[in-house]
């Protein structure tokens, strides 16, 4: 028998091992998962009874489309080999995917976790849509249908917005990059809204829109972001951390962009509401003026004296009126009134005729003339007649008869008896 040194024995057993498992298909569960500075990905996989430890190099572990995690299900591709110097052996894992589900899927549902517990997808971070957008910045490829898509609706249904595009890979390998550094330009263009997307296509196609590159450089932007992103049915990171998400390009167009046929009617109908209501204002302005005027009317001084004229003309007729009934009234109260006056004239006339009657006589008989008959004598004290009565002893008077005077003293006057 031979005898070999540990070296000899090592180096056959990994001859032995690598060339009969070239290409191997692993399924088990990831321990001890480390990530090496290095880029490397060092772990094991296991089963209830086993492990096997594992390598994957740099390589390798930038082609993932997920995050090697402990505890993970998953089956790995790759070969055996054998570590020489310590004889140990260990699997080269070339590829990794999750067991009943795709990579892709896998990787999604890592990176909206992650996100989502950074608060990117929060509803309190997101952006509002301007209400009015004039100008709008598109991220996306200058030779898809995309573009296209967009223009055509913007033109129908808003002309008068300014659309720049920003040509940009929307797949491949370097896509996802490029629509970071492409969305952190377009975030200093100064629009109103930034559309970022691309039209539909496989999984892979869009997968771009997954990143976390791409994430990240739209959850830093300023300007309000739209994820447009294929077809209605995908749904991709980019649509959770946008501001809002568009089932389609064109249909972002149609979200942001307002239908000018309706805001035409809506210009139509409100001119319409603003009329009805300048009428209804003014209506109510003219009544309030003509009450106004009314009042006016009613507190003018012209107003004022034409009332009080007015009252005073009434106030005549009335006391008009009222004077002629208590004429009336008087009048009838005189009628018996004058009779009596009548009556009691006659009975004065008559009175005071027999009254000048005696009088009359008593003239008569005064009438110097008449008096002075023969024997008879006219007695005047001073220049007035003068009867017995009113002399004294002692005055002097004159006699006369109308045709001669005499100067006489009273000596002494006495009654006959």
């Amino acid at each position: 028998m031979q005898t070999l040194t540990v070296s000899q024995i090592n180096e056959q057993i990994k001859s032995l091992l690598e060339s009969t498992f070239i290409q191997i298909r692993v399924e088990g569960e990831l321990s001890r998962v480390t990530y090496h500075t290095s880029g490397h990905v060092y772990f094991s996989i296991k089963d209830d009874k086993s492990t096997l430890s594992c390598v994957m190099f740099r390589s390798n572990a930038a082609r993932l489309r997920f995050r090697l995690e402990e505890g993970q299900h998953v089956v790995l591709g790759g070969s055996i080999t054998v570590y020489v110097p310590r004889g140990n052996y260990q699997m080269m894992v070339q590829t990794a995917e999750p067991y009943g589900a795709g990579a892709l899927a896998v990787a999604f549902e890592q990176l909206k976790k992650k996100l989502a517990a950074e608060g990117l997808f929060d509803a309190a971070r997101k952006k509002p849509i301007p209400r009015i957008v004039r100008r709008i910045v598109v991220v996306t490829s200058k030779s898809g249908a995309a573009i296209q898509d967009m223009i055509r609706v913007a033109s129908k249904r808003w002309p008068l917005a300014k659309i720049t595009l920003v040509d940009t890979l929307v797949q491949g390998r370097e896509a996802a990059e490029e629509i970071a550094r492409h969305i952190a330009y377009a975030d200093t263009l100064g629009a109103d809204v930034m559309i970022v997307g691309r039209g539909g296509g496989s999984q892979e196609d869009l997968w771009a829109f997954n990143e976390e590159v791409v994430a990240r450089a739209i959850a830093a932007c300023r300007t309000p972001v739209v994820s447009a992103v294929g077809h209605e049915v995908d749904t991709l990171i980019s649509d959770f951390v946008a501001d809002m998400r568009a089932p389609t390009p064109s249909a972002a167009m149609e979200q942001i962009l307002p239908d000018r046929y309706e805001v035409l009617m809506a210009l139509d109908e409100t001119m319409e509401r603003m009329r009805q209501r300048m009428h209804q204002i003014l209506t109510q302005k003219g009544e309030t003026l003509t009450h106004l005027q009314s009042r006016l009317e009613q507190h003018a001084i012209g107003r004022k004296i034409a009332m009080q004229l007015t009252l005073v003309a009434e106030l005549r007729q009335r006391m008009d009126a009222q004077m002629r009934r208590l004429l009336a009234q008087k009048e009838e109260a005189l009628v018996p009134v004058t009779s009596q006056l009548k009556m009691a004239e006659r009975h004065q006339l008559q009175r005071r005729t027999q009254q000048l009657e005696s009088l009359r006589a008593q003239l008569a008989s005064l009438d110097p003339a008449k008096r002075l008959q023969p024997g008879f004598v006219q007695l005047v004290k001073g220049d007035k007649m003068a009867s017995l009565e009113a002399l004294a002893p002692g005055d002097r008077v004159r006699l006369e008869d109308g045709r001669r005077v005499a100067e006489a003293t009273i000596e002494t006057i006495r009654t006959i008896s």
